[in-house]
């Protein structure tokens, strides 16, 4: 009498299916890898199921929607990695395009060019008193203005290269400090500085700006194009 194969249970096939012995081979599969596997051993078994022990219905429907599941996730991913190129080249031309323009990032870099610069601040809330002190590269106090009472938000000051006794100072990169206070108290105050996109820089998978003063600053890190 001949032996009629029994069949193997949900784990058994998933096992084969995944190639659980772990070969070079069997490595990598595709969704339609699997599904074409899962249909060749289906019919493999159908052809050899024990009349008495037929397979359950269960869990081939089961391992039909593992399948289905796993290609649908493929199928994202392909989407995600085409739309992640296609972000990546608008931010490219965006990017491109901010060439030659004026930026306000956060820092205290203060450049001074032709006897001119800008700088601002951002301050937490309103302030009766806004006090700039601007030094050189020594850490040497060259200049303190005093902006005086000012509203929350952003404070711009302007200065025009002169030292606490007028004397012209040269041109270069110089660092400033802002403090502010309402009624005795301290207002919190983050420093802005003004720059100019020199070039963009490819940085992984995103861009940089590069600015004039050799300083680069991430696209997400500029609070304004001017």
């Amino acid at each position: 009498m001949s032996t009629v194969n029994s069949t193997p249970n949900t784990n058994d096939l998933i096992k084969a299916l995944n190639g659980s012995n772990g070969s070079s081979a069997s490595k990598g599969k595709t969704a339609q890898d699997l599904q074409d596997n899962f249909l060749t051993m289906l019919t493999t078994q159908l052809q050899n199921q024990d009349p008495l022990n037929p397979m359950d219905n269960a869990q081939m429907t089961s391992q039909l929607a593992q399948i289905s599941m796993l290609e649908g996730i493929q199928g994202l991913n392909t989407t995600l990695t085409t739309l992640l190129s296609s972000y990546n080249t608008s931010q490219a031309l965006q990017a491109a395009g901010a060439i030659g323009s004026k930026v306000l990032v956060e820092g205290n870099r203060l450049a001074l060019t032709n006897g001119q610069a800008q700088g601002a601040a951002t301050l937490g809330s309103s302030a009766t008193s806004v006090i700039v002190t601007i030094k050189d590269s020594t850490g040497k106090t060259v200049q303190t203005q005093e902006l005086g009472k000012q509203p929350a938000g952003t404070v711009a000051f302007e200065w025009d290269g002169k030292n606490a006794n007028g004397t012209q100072v040269p041109d270069g990169n110089y660092s400033f400090s802002a403090e502010a206070s309402a009624n005795g108290s301290k207002v919190s105050t983050t420093p802005i500085q003004l720059g100019t996109v020199s070039a963009v820089v490819r940085s992984g998978t995103s861009f940089v700006l590069e600015l004039s003063s050799g300083e680069t600053v991430a696209f997400d890190d500029v609070l304004q194009f001017m």
